[in-house]
């Protein structure tokens, strides 16, 4: 088996029209400002020195309208990037948060040419969304740049994040359980998530891919600062169970959020940890 490294995003609020200068590697180490999919091995890092600009095509973004969000990147001289490497299907994985966590979006926009990527969704409400965008520019490394930026309309009341008490949850007919061997920060944990049907109880054997894989993992910490990606240590495997690899890089409440496929429906389901 595989063992999956995965490094740490650090990464704080900014306007809408900064460029973002976070940078990111693949490491066995936790570091500040960086992180990477943990599906990735890499010995040789390569400075990141890319910019990326996030804009609304509109001019702004409004809740519950059609906003297109344009992510531009360049390297460190100003000249858009033309190359990415193809990364679970995609050159560019889109993870979008609202500031209590309670919204989550994996999206995946499409490359225009000349560093530009763009897509079309809609913000539920009002308020402060976290953009995190996860690519590799061809000869470069693994990258994740994010911004806080704000969108216009109605706000909805904020959700307190609260650990859960159970880590068995329900979504579209199925029964995912989550167990997590070491809950402590600075330790390899491996993450296992299996999945049943809800109502007979029978293991699940036949997950279809989802970008390449079994699954995906994404995990912040309760105020988005800290950002992992974590791909799964057995790729083609087709459950019960999915297993992940990361290391959760400080104390503290933590949310995360499986996806897997099946009979050709993506589920999303959030789980919140303590971790000590």
């Amino acid at each position: 088996m595989m063992k999956h490294t995965i490094g740490i995003l650090l990464v704080s609020a900014a306007l809408l029209t900064a460029c973002s200068t976070n940078t990111n590697s693949h490491s066995n180490h936790n570091q500040n400002q960086n992180a990477e999919h943990s599906n990735h091995n890499t010995k040789h890092q390569k400075e990141d020195l890319t910019k990326v600009t996030y804009s609304f095509k509109e001019g702004k973004a409004e809740a519950k309208k059609d906003t297109t969000i344009q992510i531009q990147i360049q390297d460190q001289t100003g000249k858009p990037i033309e190359k990415f490497d193809i990364t679970h299907e995609k050159k560019l994985h889109l993870i979008v948060v609202s500031k209590d966590l309670r919204y989550f979006s994996h999206i995946h926009p499409e490359f225009k040419g000349k560093g530009l990527f763009e897509i079309k969704t809609q913000f539920p409400s009002g308020g402060e969304y976290k953009l995190f965008s996860d690519f590799v520019p061809t000869g470069g490394s693994s990258t994740t740049k994010s911004k806080w930026v704000n969108v216009e309309g109605e706000s909805a009341s904020p959700v307190p994040i609260q650990v859960d008490s159970s880590l068995t949850k329900s979504v579209e007919g199925k029964e995912i359980s989550l167990s997590i061997d070491h809950l402590q920060a600075g330790k390899e944990a491996v993450l296992n998530f299996t999945i049943k049907n809800d109502q007979t109880k029978k293991p699940i054997t036949n997950l279809q891919p989802y970008l390449g894989a079994v699954g995906h993992v994404v995990i912040l910490t309760e105020d988005a600062k800290d950002y992992l990606h974590v791909h799964p240590i057995e790729e083609k495997a087709t459950g019960p169970d999915a297993k992940f690899m990361t290391t959760f890089p400080k104390n503290g409440t933590y949310k995360i959020w499986g996806q897997f496929k099946h009979d050709g429906k993506v589920l999303t389901v959030p789980f919140v940890v303590k971790v000590s």
